[in-house]
C-alpha cells in the first residue's frame, strides 16, 4: 500500500509560481511511475504530467508544457511540480498518482494509476 499527500497549493496571482510537493510512504517509490492530475470546478480531472521511475522520460499536457516542471528525488520519496507563469486556468485541485504496475511505458490515463492523494487547491486569480 503506498500513502501520497501532497502540498504546496495555494493562491497565487496570474505570472505567479508555486511548487508541488507530494510525499509517497513505502519502500518502492523509486519503481513508480508518478503523474499528477488536476480538476477544475465543473470540469473532469484531466493529466498534467508523469515522470518515470528514474526521472529518465517525462511528459506533459499541452496547455503546461514550457511552464510547468516534473521532478522527483527517490532518496527523498517525493514528486514535485513547479508551476511557473500561472494562468486563472491553472485554478484546480492538483492530485499526484502513483502507477505502480510496473508499465514498459508512461500512461496518461487516469484509471491507469493505482495510488492517489487527496489533493491539494490550487487558486489563481486574474
Amino acid at each position: 500500500q503506498v500513502q501520497l499527500v501532497e502540498s504546496g497549493g495555494g493562491l497565487v496571482q496570474a505570472g505567479g509560481s508555486l511548487r508541488l510537493s507530494c510525499a509517497a510512504s513505502g519502500r518502492t517509490f523509486s519503481t513508480y511511475a508518478m503523474g499528477w492530475f488536476r480538476q477544475a470546478p465543473g470540469k473532469e480531472r484531466e493529466f498534467v504530467s508523469v515522470i518515470a521511475w528514474n526521472g529518465g522520460i517525462i511528459y506533459y499536457a499541452d496547455s503546461v508544457k514550457g511552464r510547468f516542471t516534473i521532478s522527483r528525488d527517490n532518496a527523498k520519496n517525493t514528486v514535485y511540480l513547479q508551476m511557473n507563469s500561472l494562468k486563472p486556468e491553472d485554478t484546480a485541485v492538483y492530485y499526484c498518482a502513483a502507477d505502480a504496475q510496473g508499465r514498459f511505458y508512461l500512461t496518461k490515463v487516469e484509471k491507469e494509476y493505482e495510488y492517489w492523494g487527496q489533493g491539494t487547491q490550487v487558486s489563481v486569480s486574474s
